[in-house]
């Protein structure tokens, strides 16, 4: 789909239209299959970028947009790379707010999950080795998928469906200290109490339920308060004894971190598949350099 063929999103600032705009300039060219994962709306799609020489290892990745923005298109130029090493990737969009509130989002990310798990076999995936991830607000859905149990069941899913996550400049927790300059808009009215149950860092509390394997990303010059939250998050799930990587990618801001994720040989592209790669093997082995 274009762009022109989504229904109307908030206004864009300057510094999203920048984003979008680079976005889609790094994904020209680059060709997808176009699914449905739903048909309540159209944003509940799917982009699939198959490999050539598939290992069998699918990533579904969420764009961000801060709840309110963005579509499954933009992030075609994640694709090439990852496609190269034999991944499987997808873009999914999903229903975004004001006109729809949380859970519906998320909601609409585990439909997608539950769509890769019966489909992947035709562009030659593997229903154990499903990864997810995404950037922004689409890192917070990755993170809360991977972190929470009671959705799984709801959609005949495994528990364990999550292989790992790998979300990139994601917002861990809305509740006090958060930093966040104001209240999502996702989170729905006020009186609806959301900030705690959209909070992946609330879940991190039984060290018999760990999460699977996540590789928190962010930039060195990402938002102050995201950089904090990825630290406390990185902390919360060593204190529970997830594995969990945290990795800087130097020189990078909010924006351009989700943009070298189409760097063959920048700080994202070559531990992903590392993290990816290791996670699929019996024993979760990955160095920390």
């Amino acid at each position: 789909m274009k762009r022109e063929d989504y229904p109307p999103q908030e206004p864009l600032s300057e510094m999203s239209r920048g984003y979008q705009e680079t976005a889609m300039r790094l994904s020209e060219g680059i060709k997808g299959e176009e699914f449905s994962y739903a048909h309540d709306h159209v944003c509940q799609g799917a982009m699939v970028y198959g490999a050539a020489h598939p290992n069998g290892a699918t990533l579904m990745f969420m764009h961000g947009g801060g709840w309110t923005n963005g579509y499954k298109e933009l992030l075609a130029f994640m694709a090439p790379p990852l496609n190269d090493a034999g991944f499987n990737f997808i873009s999914v969009g999903y229903r975004l707010a004001p006109e729809f509130t949380f859970p519906v989002g998320w909601l609409d990310a585990a439909k997608a999950i539950k769509w890769v798990h019966d489909n992947c076999r035709s562009f030659g995936g593997n229903s154990a080795d499903i990864f997810i991830g995404g950037h922004s607000a689409g890192a917070h859905y990755a993170a809360l998928l991977a972190v929470t149990r009671d959705w799984q069941s709801n959609l005949d899913l495994p528990t364990n469906v999550i292989r790992g996550c790998l979300p990139i400049s994601g917002i861990y927790y809305f509740t006090e200290g958060s930093g966040l300059p104001m209240r999502p808009r996702f989170l729905g009215p006020v009186e609806q109490k959301n900030e705690f149950t959209a909070s992946p860092l609330h879940y991190l509390k039984n060290p018999e339920t760990k999460p699977p394997p996540m590789m928190l990303a962010h930039g060195s010059d990402d938002f102050p308060h995201l950089i904090r939250q990825a630290k406390e998050m990185e902390q919360r799930l060593q204190t529970i004894g997830a594995y969990v990587e945290r990795v800087l990618l130097s020189g990078k801001d909010h924006l351009s971190a989700s943009h070298c994720a189409a760097e063959p040989n920048g700080p994202w592209v070559p531990r992903a598949i590392r993290f990816m790669s290791a996670a699929r093997g019996s024993a979760f082995r990955v160095s920390a350099a």
